[in-house]
């Protein structure tokens, strides 16, 4: 029998919870150690893990001789303080939630200690692992004949409260294309298997979040626009992001066209989001449209009810830790490495930049030009 793998917790809030949930639902996994500085989180979590120890710091975490790895789930301009705090005290295999970091400042030292780390560090790209976005993957180079154009659509609803109302601010987040989209361009280097070249933007804040106030301060994230993203083989990919549409039917819709047809990927939102008087929550599909014989064909693509209800994200975050503990257990390869998540930022920041300035940000994007 598989030795049982011991987590160790840094933040949990609305994510790192999810994250609970679905280690719980993970055989040969445990929770050993949680840390969350906020009160009604950490109650939260002593809940959902009740056997967990609650600690006061990430050091305690780090030492905790109980902890075979560790998941950061806090703030996304945490996330590389802790990993380096992390890597000065006890090196462990580490699932770090995206965005691997935010400040452009830190973009070297990032590099640096992917060369240095002596342990696997995963950066948590859940959308990889939903079952419509890993069919579709799949299936992608025959249906299309080889992509030429991408196209990812999220139209979903606002950004969430979180504690300290942190995502409310670029300096905390990263900017909306850092802190949301980095998924999305991790999305379009995976499908496209090719690395960026040009990055164009367009976006604005138009309806969310103008009317807050912290600390007398307006949130200044964005909630739409567009990005066109060209790439070294030649192809094309455009993200479409609006975060003023819940109303949808579906949250993403993923479009990928070559000479022979087309295949597409529709993924329902959190079903915890869909209006109860509308009966059933819709079921993700993934359609392939050839050109010859002309016609498409829709297969569902359901979801485990319980992986439903452990999150927010289509199931994604069990089959990711799934991945994860085989790392652990010394029987897998990291699948998302720091250079995925350091690239998925690098054209995050790089869209930030051309939606700001009006102009095209050419790549690849060396540290110090992230500034």
């Amino acid at each position: 029998m598989a030795k049982t793998v011991s987590y160790g917790i840094i933040g949990c809030g609305m994510m790192g919870q999810e994250h609970l949930r679905n280690i719980a639902l993970l055989p040969g996994t445990r929770v050993a150690a949680i840390f969350e500085p906020d009160a009604a989180m950490r109650a939260a979590a002593a809940t959902l893990v009740p056997g967990a120890a609650m600690v006061d710091s990430a050091a305690a975490i780090i030492a905790d001789p109980a902890v075979d790895c560790i998941l950061i789930a806090s703030p996304n301009f945490l996330h590389f303080r802790q990993l380096r705090e992390i890597a000065e005290t006890r090196p462990l295999p580490i699932l770090v939630e995206k965005p691997l970091f935010t400040d452009p400042h830190d973009a070297l030292a990032v590099r640096q200690f992917a060369r240095n780390y002596p342990a696997p560090v995963w950066v948590a790209m859940e959308y990889r692992y939903m079952p419509p976005v890993s069919a579709f993957v799949a299936q992608a180079a025959e249906a299309t004949g080889g992509i030429r154009m991408l196209t990812i659509r999220e139209h979903r609803y606002p950004f969430l409260a979180k504690v300290g109302d942190w995502n409310r601010f670029n300096r905390n987040s990263g900017g909306t294309f850092v802190e949301k989209c980095c998924h999305f361009f991790d999305l379009m280097r995976l499908i496209l298997e090719a690395e960026p070249v040009r990055v164009m933007a367009s976006a604005g804040q138009a309806v969310n979040h103008l009317d807050e106030r912290y600390g007398g301060e307006t949130p200044d994230i964005l909630d739409n626009g567009y990005v066109i993203v060209e790439f070294d083989s030649g192809a094309r990919a455009m993200l479409e992001l609006c975060m003023f549409a819940e109303g949808s039917r579906y949250q993403e819709e993923i479009s990928a066209v070559g000479a022979t047809g087309k295949i597409e990927c529709q993924v329902p939102g959190p079903g915890r989001f869909w209006p109860a008087h509308l009966g059933e929550a819709p079921t993700a599909q993934v359609i392939v449209s050839p050109r010859n014989p002309a016609g498409p064909r829709a297969v569902p693509i359901p979801v485990d009810a319980a992986l439903l209800a452990a999150g927010d994200h289509n199931g994604s975050t069990f089959y990711q830790h799934q991945r994860f503990v085989e790392v652990v257990r010394g029987n897998a390869a990291v699948e998302v490495s720091l250079d995925d998540g350091w690239k998925a930022v690098a054209m995050g920041m790089a869209a930030q930049r051309s939606a700001r300035e009006g102009l095209a940000v050419d790549l690849p994007l060396e540290p110090s030009s992230l500034v």
